[in-house]
C-alpha cells in the first residue's frame, strides 16, 4: 500500500512541478498542460500505480478535464487506423495460438534443423522470424509459442536452473532466443507492437512513410547479418556443454505426431495468413490501406469460424494495448503539433553547434540507445525521447530518413540490454537460467555489435535505397 501511494506521489509530482512552472514566452498554457500530463502518464506507464493502459486512460481524461484537449481530440487516437492495425495483428495472434498452427511451426523447424545445439536455436529463430512477420505481441510469440518448446526441450537434456544444470543448454538457448527476438522487433513494422507508434512519428514529425515494406526491405540486410552474428558471439563467449541435441528431433517428431494432420482451421489461417503478408509487402502496387488489409483478414477469419467474436473480446491483452497506444499516439501527436518539441530541439541543438551531421547522428543515436537502461519497456522509451531527438538530429542537418531508420532500429535493439528491456524479457530471465551478470554482459556485447552492424552494413544499404 505505501509503495503504491509513493508511485502516485511521484506521477502526480511531476504533473503539478510542470504545470507550476511558467511556461515560455510563445508556449501556450494548453500546450504546458498537455506537456505536464504527457509526462506524468509516460512516468506512470513506467512505475506503474495502476497498469499501463489505466495510467494512460487516465491522461486522456485529465486532458479533457483541465482542457488541454477537447474531448473530441483527446479521444482521437481510438480512431487512428495505426492503432487499429496493431488490434487486428493481436487478433491474428490469437489464432494462431488457437489452431495450433505456430506450435506445428516450430516444431517442424525443429525437426528439420535440431540435431545440433546451434541448429535448434536458429530453428526457433527462423519461426519467431515467421510470426514477426505480422504478430506485434512479443509475449504472444515468445511467451505463448517459442518458450514452451525450448524449456520444454532443455529438460529432455536435464538442464534445469533448479539443480544448477542451466548450463548444458538452457543458458545459451535462453540468451539466444532473447537476442535474436530484439533483432526480429527491428525487423518488422509488426516486430513489436509500438513499432507502428514509431511510425507514425515518423510520417507525423519528418514526413516519412515507414510502411510495411518500407520497414522490412530497410532491416532485412543488417538484421540478417546481426542473425547470424549475435548467436555465434554467445556459443562462443558460453558455450552450452551439450553441442549435439539428436533428443530435440525425436521430441519434435513425437508432438508432431500428437498434433495428428494439418486441420482444416490451420489450413484456413495459413492461406489468410499468407494473403495478409502478401498484400502488406506489395501495398505501393495495389494501394489497399494495411489496416483495411489486417481488418479483412480478420473478417475472414470470422466467417469460417476459425476465430469467433468470443476470441476477440476474451484477448484482453489486445483492448489493453488499444487503450494504451490508441491514448499515447494521440498525446505524442497533439504535442507535435505545439512549439514544445521545437524548443527542446532548439535548447539541445545548440550543444551540437559546430559539429557535421553524421558526428552528430552517431553521438545521439548512442545516447538514445543506451538511455534504455533507464527504461522497462520500447514504448515508453519512444514515447519519451523519439520525437525529441529526431527534432534535435534533423536540426542539424542529419537526413530525416537515415535519422528515421536509425532511431527506429535502435529503439528495438536496445531493449537487449538488460532484463527488464521489453515484455519477453522477464519471462525469460525469470526461468532462472541466466544469471543477472551474465544477461547484461551479453546484452552490452551485443549491443556494440549490433550497433556496428546496423550504422556499417545498415548505412551502406541505405544508400543503396536511396535514403541519403
Amino acid at each position: 500500500m505505501q509503495s503504491k501511494l509513493f508511485k502516485w506521489i511521484i506521477v502526480l509530482g511531476c504533473a503539478l512541478v510542470i504545470s507550476l512552472i511558467p511556461p515560455p514566452a510563445d508556449v501556450s498554457r494548453e500546450a504546458w498542460t498537455l506537456l505536464a500530463v504527457f509526462i506524468a502518464t509516460i512516468v506512470g506507464s513506467i512505475v506503474q500505480p495502476l497498469t499501463g493502459s489505466a495510467m494512460v486512460l487516465l491522461g486522456v481524461v485529465a486532458l479533457a478535464l483541465f482542457r488541454a484537449l477537447p474531448i473530441e481530440k483527446a479521444l482521437s487516437g481510438y480512431a487512428d487506423k495505426v492503432v487499429w492495425l496493431v488490434l487486428a495483428a493481436f487478433f491474428i495472434s490469437r489464432a494462431m495460438i488457437k489452431t495450433g498452427l505456430g506450435h506445428r511451426i516450430a516444431l517442424i523447424f525443429v525437426r528439420l534443423m535440431g540435431r545440433k545445439t546451434i541448429g535448434l536455436g536458429y530453428a526457433l529463430v527462423f519461426t519467431d522470424f515467421i510470426l514477426a512477420s505480422f504478430i506485434p505481441s512479443t509475449g504472444a510469440r515468445s511467451g505463448g509459442i517459442i518458450l514452451p518448446i525450448a524449456r520444454s526441450v532443455t529438460e529432455t537434456y536435464d538442464s534445469r536452473p533448479e539443480d544448477g544444470t542451466e548450463a548444458r543448454l538452457g543458458t545459451f538457448l535462453m540468451s539466444m532466443l532473447y537476442q535474436c527476438e530484439v533483432i526480429l522487433c527491428a525487423t518488422f513494422l509488426t516486430g513489436q507492437a509500438s513499432n507502428v507508434i514509431i511510425a507514425g512519428f515518423a510520417a507525423q514529425q519528418a514526413g516519412i512513410d515507414l510502411n510495411y515494406s518500407v520497414w522490412f526491405i530497410s532491416a532485412i540486410i543488417p538484421s540478417l547479418i546481426s542473425l547470424a552474428v549475435i548467436p555465434m558471439m554467445i556459443y562462443r563467449l558460453y558455450p552450452p556443454e551439450v553441442k549435439e541435441t539428436p533428443n530435440a528431433v525425436s521430441f519434435a517428431h513425437d508432438e508432431l505426431k500428437k498434433l495428428g494432420p494439418v486441420t482444416g482451421p490451420e489450413k484456413i489461417l495459413l492461406v489468410v495468413f499468407v494473403a495478409v503478408v502478401i498484400l502488406w509487402i506489395t501495398a505501393k502496387f495495389h494501394g489497399i490501406d494495411s489496416t483495411v488489409i489486417a481488418l479483412t483478414g480478420i473478417s475472414a477469419l470470422l466467417v469460417t469460424r476459425v476465430l469467433d467474436w468470443h476470441d476477440l473480446i476474451d484477448e484482453t491483452h489486445a483492448w489493453e494495448v488499444f487503450i494504451w497506444y490508441g491514448g499515447l499516439v494521440m498525446m505524442a501527436s497533439a504535442l507535435g503539433e505545439t512549439v514544445v518539441p521545437k524548443l527542446f530541439a532548439g535548447s539541445v541543438a545548440s550543444i551540437t553547434t559546430g559539429w557535421s551531421w553524421p558526428v552528430a547522428l552517431l553521438i545521439l543515436a548512442l545516447v538514445f540507445f543506451y538511455a534504455h537502461y533507464a527504461f522497462a519497456s520500447i514504448t515508453a522509451h519512444v514515447t519519451a525521447m523519439f520525437i525529441p531527438f529526431l527534432a534535435v538530429t534533423i536540426a542539424v542537418g542529419a537526413p530525416a530518413g537515415l535519422t528515421v531508420l536509425a532511431l527506429a532500429y535502435f529503439a528495438n535493439l536496445s531493449a537487449g540490454l538488460t532484463h527488464y528491456g521489453t515484455t519477453p524479457a522477464p519471462i525469460y530471465f525469470g526461468l532462472g537460467y541466466v544469471t543477472q551478470k551474465r544477461w547484461w554482459t551479453i546484452g552490452l556485447i551485443a549491443s556494440i555489435l549490433n550497433i556496428i552492424i546496423w550504422s556499417v552494413v545498415g548505412l551502406g544499404w541505405w544508400k543503396v535505397l536511396g535514403w541519403y
